[in-house]
């Protein structure tokens, strides 16, 4: 599976896989946290998740782990 992201606003991406957005990809910041969050759009049963989903939301501290961990390249985020 290759996942693409497609920048929105500032912070906020939308995770495509083969072609249909499935998954959103936001930073919070909240008191000078900042957290990524990969959220899948449909509620899914765990086998029915696309890898490497586990569970409906995985947080990361960087997008650069985020990117890691879908296997996207870091330049694409640009």
């Amino acid at each position: 599976m290759t996942y693409r992201l497609r920048k929105l606003a500032s912070g906020s991406y939308d995770v495509i896989l083969d072609g249909a957005i499935v998954a959103s990809l936001v930073r919070t910041d909240i008191r000078h946290q900042v957290k990524w969050t990969a959220e899948l759009l449909e509620d899914l049963p765990p086998e029915r998740m696309p890898a490497p989903f586990k569970a409906p939301e995985h947080d990361f501290g960087t997008l650069e782990e985020a990117c890691r961990w879908l296997g996207v390249p870091m330049e694409s985020t640009w």
